[in-house]
């Protein structure tokens, strides 16, 4: 890994209106351009919107699916990169050759390549697949080796280790995540939509949420850990704002490999924040030198079925009914 200046980006995306979406996506990239950024990640489905997809039909997901990376949206990405000199990473719903419909996020780079993350624990919608593969590449000019992981991905520290295995040494992390009505009762909780809609005239109490036990606090109980653990460097970026019937928190920010923030913003608005990756941050870490002591002759029970195991959308949705989305 090289010395490397990463951006995340929250924004507020519009549901299902690709065409805004993607001009926030170029105004955010001109301005990472400008600040040197060498790596840029958006949030999960900011392409195509996120929690509205689990009302539509099946003819109304695939009217926004893509093929990657031949689809549109892939050339586009592709096309900024190149012109930037910057690697970007932005979330959509892919449309393989058979029709099956993921929850993907594109990593475009300047060489004119790109590769995709199918999303491992998706649950937006009954006519959506989970991936089934771990995500990790190299950039151009070898800058970095970097694995992504798409929400509750992340959850799940299994993952986040594998992708240590793989040699990333950056994680990113994209989420539409905070606000949320969850089965856990300890765990985030919703934020009144009108806090949102009078944030200009009162921004400090959407930012107290934002900060609190539905938001910052919730991501700091288990984030940190993620990167301390493995040794690496981790880009959070989330949707802010109406997402549905529900306020994402924003909160993004960038971890070292201790699990210390080195950049963050809970404002409520759509904003990026820029880090200086140092890859001497990682020489020595507690995470890698953990990671050197392990003994893998005695995890073969992590492979082994407990009986416990549920599909990711009973374990979601556990409890409520009319999640929609075809199911």
């Amino acid at each position: 890994m090289k010395h490397l200046r990463a951006g995340v980006v929250q924004f507020n995306h519009a549901p299902g209106n690709k065409p805004f979406n993607l001009d926030r996506i170029r105004s955010f990239v001109g301005e990472a351009a400008a600040e040197g950024v060498q790596l840029l990640a958006f949030p999960e489905m900011c392409i195509t919107g996120y929690w509205h997809l689990r009302h539509l039909s099946q003819s109304e997901l695939e009217a926004l699916a893509e093929p990657i990376p031949e689809g549109e949206t892939s050339r586009e990405l592709i096309a900024l990169a190149g012109r930037h000199d910057l690697t970007i990473g932005a979330g959509l719903i892919e449309r393989d050759r058979q029709g099956s419909l993921y929850n993907s996020y594109v990593v475009a780079m300047p060489d004119g390549t790109a590769v995709a993350h199918r999303k491992l624990h998706c649950f937006i919608h009954g006519s959506m697949s989970s991936g089934s593969e771990f995500t990790v590449f190299d950039m151009p000019r070898d800058a970095a080796r970097v694995g992504v992981l798409t929400c509750y991905d992340n959850n799940l520290g299994e993952n986040v280790r594998i992708n240590a295995l793989k040699g990333a040494e950056i994680v990113l992390a994209p989420h539409q995540t905070g606000g949320c009505d969850t089965p856990s009762p300890r765990c985030m909780g919703r934020i009144d939509p009108e806090l949102w809609h009078h944030r200009e005239r009162d921004p400090d109490t959407i930012e107290a949420e934002f900060r609190g036990p539905k938001g910052r606090e919730w991501l700091l109980r288990w984030l940190p850990a993620r990167a301390h653990d493995n040794g690496i460097f981790l880009l959070f970026s989330n949707g802010v704002g109406i997402d549905d019937d529900e306020v994402r928190t924003g909160n993004s920010m960038i971890l070292d490999p201790y699990g210390e923030i080195l950049s963050e913003t809970w404002r409520a608005r759509d904003k990026m924040v820029i880090a200086d990756l140092d890859p001497q941050a990682r020489a020595m870490c507690t995470g890698q030198r953990w990671i050197q002591s392990r003994r893998p002759e005695l995890y073969q029970l992590l492979t082994v079925p407990t009986g416990r195991e549920k599909d990711i959308r009973t374990v979601r949705f556990e409890g409520r009914t009319g999640w929609g989305g075809g199911a």
